[in-house]
């Protein structure tokens, strides 16, 4: 009969990160958006998880690099998010990023989620990833690399400052015009 790994039942991460309390949690700004800020708070513990979901990979990972795996599962980042109107934590994150990031990083990078997100609606509704039909891997791969090139094209759109209007400086002329 198998034997239990651990000598008490693993707690949930709701239950974790309520019994943090609220003093740990700091507030803070992840991006700015049309309305304002988007404040939160937020907290990041280590902690080692637990369970056969997490442990396969690992010791798959560890077996393949080197031929063996010593049994220990390794530390992440428990990133937890607890609004000012909730009562309790509602939001969190588990991340393999290194002890030292800041945990302003860690809540930037899990609040980036949105940005994906978006643009993937992009991909299928307005460059048409999704409308596809073919039944060739070129013609499947060809359509992607499109795609991907418009939504490459759009995105440098997107974020290169914007062209100068008629009334700025750069683009008036240094002569007067009869018209003027």
């Amino acid at each position: 009969m198998p034997q239990p790994r651990y000598r008490r039942r693993a707690p949930s991460v709701a239950a974790l990160a309520a019994d943090l309390g609220q003093e740990p949690f700091t507030s803070l700004t992840w991006r700015q958006g049309s309305r304002g800020a988007f404040r939160s708070r937020f907290a990041a513990v280590r902690v080692r998880p637990a369970g056969k979901a997490v442990e396969r990979p690992i010791r798959q990972a560890a077996s393949a690099g080197q031929g063996w795996w010593d049994g220990v599962l390794p530390d992440c980042w428990l990133l937890a998010e607890w609004p000012e109107e909730a009562e309790t934590p509602t939001d969190y994150w588990l991340s393999s990023l290194p002890a030292d990031t800041p945990i302003a990083e860690l809540v930037r990078l899990a609040k980036v989620r949105w940005r994906i997100e978006h643009d993937y609606r992009e991909l299928k509704h307005g460059l048409g990833l999704d409308h596809f039909e073919g039944r060739s891997w070129p013609g499947w791969h060809h359509h992607v690399t499109l795609v991907t090139a418009a939504h490459a094209f759009l995105t440098e759109q997107r974020l290169a400052p914007k062209a100068p209007g008629p009334h700025s400086p750069s683009t008036r002329s240094s002569t007067l015009s009869k018209a003027s």
